[in-house]
């Protein structure tokens, strides 16, 4: 994984899950999805990263940090943080 994309977990069920695909895909920022629903070893990364709880989005970056419901400028904000 490049420093600048990220996996973002979600269900298909998330309102905020699809809110930032949308406004990501706008913004072209390239990314992963893991449903958690379909890969539950993804789910125990999520619930590793929320204090044992399967929030959603959650988005895990390339240094191993994690974003749990971003904003788009959150997104970019780290996103250039890792850039360097």
């Amino acid at each position: 994984m490049s420093e600048n994309r990220f996996t973002m977990f979600t269900t298909p069920w998330c309102g905020y899950c699809h809110r930032l695909k949308s406004q990501l895909d706008r913004e072209g920022i390239a990314f992963d999805i893991v449903d958690i629903e379909q890969v539950p070893e993804a789910a125990l990364t999520v619930e590793q990263a929320n204090g044992g709880n399967q929030t959603v989005p959650t988005l895990l970056f390339a240094d191993g940090s994690t974003l749990t419901n971003p904003s788009v400028a959150q997104v970019k904000e780290r996103l250039q943080s890792l850039a360097g």
